[in-house]
Order: structure tokens, then sequence, then C-alpha cells
């Protein structure tokens, strides 16, 4: 059996915090590599005499706390929202010294995994309609599909991880033809190409990393939806936004609580939030953010660790 190992640098502080985020995202175990937990040798101990007195030396300065997620069809998006929660993490005050939360990757090469991973992506349906190609796959296309064909780079979002399945499920759902569409967080635009499949007339895909909007933007144009889609970088909060029927933001549960209150200025009155990202334990969160913004509950789902909801505008 092959496995990632992601290795985070933090602190003593920060340890816990991390390694529970690690499990949280699918880990089959962590290890806390921290310099405290060897006693010092200038202040023996009862147990001093069982370590290597140049044990010490031999440890990294930073605190590590490594994760092992087994490589399967679904890691490349597990790893993706690993750098997503460390971001996440990153931006919260907990009142302690988090470190620098970098992140390391082992067994494959970060040059290779882009090309290892692709052996286990393979055509896959959605919903009823909805069918996600990898571009060097081949699929004999079935009365009724919706084709988004599909190569995410190192961008978020190739359909396989549960965030991004529920939202094209709910996406399937609830959108209506000839509805405007905004894309918040977009990755490799496989939310904005679907939205523009199911009868999306302009959908505005936004993104804060250059990367994805290079990736989706290729993507875009592969779909041929470019008559529809329009991929920008920037933040929903700085850049440009635009009157719409429905929002979709498959990104993470604080980011979301941020944002519920900026977007009922954009979204008309009834139009519906279609949210994921959302750990479990987040969920809540999540609902009391959006009921103080004026939303209300339309529909959820929810697979694995994680949540998904619909929620209907009120607030206009």
């Amino acid at each position: 059996m092959q496995w990632c190992e992601a290795i985070v640098h933090t602190t003593t502080e920060g340890s816990d915090i991390v390694s529970e985020a690690l499990m949280l995202l699918g880990a089959t175990g962590t290890e806390i590599i921290d310099r405290a937990d060897v006693p010092d040798p200038t202040q023996p101990g009862v147990y001093w005499e069982l370590y290597d007195p140049k044990l010490l030396d031999s440890m990294p300065e930073d605190v590590l706390v490594k994760g092992w997620f087994e490589e399967n069809e679904n890691t490349f998006d597990v790893i993706q929202s690993v750098k997503q929660k460390l971001a996440e993490l990153s931006g919260i005050d907990f009142g302690i010294d988090m470190g620098t939360m970098t992140l390391e990757m082992t067994n494959v090469a970060d040059e290779d995994w882009s090309e290892n991973w692709k052996k286990h992506y393979k055509p896959f349906r959605i919903g009823s309609h909805l069918v996600v190609k990898p571009t060097w796959e081949a699929y004999q296309q079935q009365d009724g599909d919706l084709m988004i064909e599909l190569d995410p780079g190192m961008a978020f979002g190739t359909g396989t991880h549960e965030t991004t399945n529920m939202c094209m499920e709910m996406l399937e759902r609830h959108l209506r033809d000839g509805v405007r569409v905004m894309d918040v967080g977009t990755g490799s635009g496989i939310l904005a190409i679907a939205a523009a499949k199911l009868g999306a007339t302009d959908v505005l895909a936004i993104d804060i990393d250059p990367s994805a909007v290079k990736v989706a933007k290729e993507n875009v144009a592969l779909n041929n939806v470019g008559e529809h889609v329009r991929v920008v970088e920037g933040d929903l909060v700085k850049s440009e936004a635009m009157p719409c029927e429905l929002a979709v933001a498959n990104i993470v549960a604080d980011a979301i609580c941020m944002l519920a209150g900026p977007l009922t200025r954009h979204l008309v009155k009834d139009g519906l939030l279609i949210c994921s990202g959302i750990i479990r334990e987040r969920e809540q969160d999540v609902l009391s953010a959006a009921k103080a913004a004026g939303y209300q509950v339309q529909d959820r789902l929810e697979k694995g660790e994680w949540v998904a909801l619909c929620l209907r505008n009120e607030a206009k």
C-alpha cells in the first residue's frame, strides 16, 4: 500500500490542533515530533539514562506533526484540503504561536504527484446527468449526459472529494435555467463549468490563487463554456462581483462564516447559497452565521466528515 506523508511545521502549543485537523481530514494516524518531549540533559531525571544524549541534536528545531494518507483516487483532493485547512488555522487567533504552518509532502515528490495521482482518476457520474471525465481518459457519452472534461492540475476540485461532489449534487437539484451564478473559490473551475452545463447563462468564477485561475480558464475553454463563464483573480470582498440568483462556495467553514453576510448584497431576494467544505464539527458555526446574515436552510447533504448546505437569502 502506498502512503503520502504530510509534515506540518508548527509549535508545541499548536501541535495538538494540527494533529486533530489532520485526523479529521482522514489521516490514518499522526505523530508529533517535539524537542520539548525529550528531557533536558542539563537537568537529568530518573529516565534520562534511557535516552541517547545525541537525540536532541538530531531533532528538528520546529515541532513537526506528521500525518499519513492512503494513496488512492481521493488523495489529491485530500491534500488540497489539508492545504486549505492549514491556511484556515493560520488565520485564526488561538492566542498562541502556531509557527509557520508550512506543509511538506514526502514519499511522492510534489512535481511527480501531479502525474502519479492520475492513475486513480477515472470518469464518474454525479447525480443524474453530470459526468466528470479526465482529459486523458476515454468515455462513451450516453443520452442525457452533461460531460465535464477536466484537468485540475494542482488546483483544488476534481469532483471526487465529498465537498465538491455534494456541491455538484446541490447544483443539479437547485439550479434553474437562465440564472446568474457566482462561484467563490473556483479552484479547477469544476463548479462553474457544472453550473453552465446545467443551464446558467452568466457565471462569475473567482479565486485568489493565480495558478487556480489559470487552470480554471483552461478548463472553461476545454469545455466550450467561455461564452457563459468568466474567471477572475481576487476575492469577493475586494474584487468584482455581480447580482446573482445562486452562489456556490466550496471553501472552509470560517471563510463561509465571513462571506455569508457580504454575499447577501449580491444574491437576489430568495437567492440560494450552496456552501461546502464544512467539517461536521463546524456546521453549527456556519448555521449561526447564516442565520445572523438572514439565510434559511433550504437543503442539506452529509458525506463522511463533511456537510454541504443550501441556504436561501431572506435578507432583502
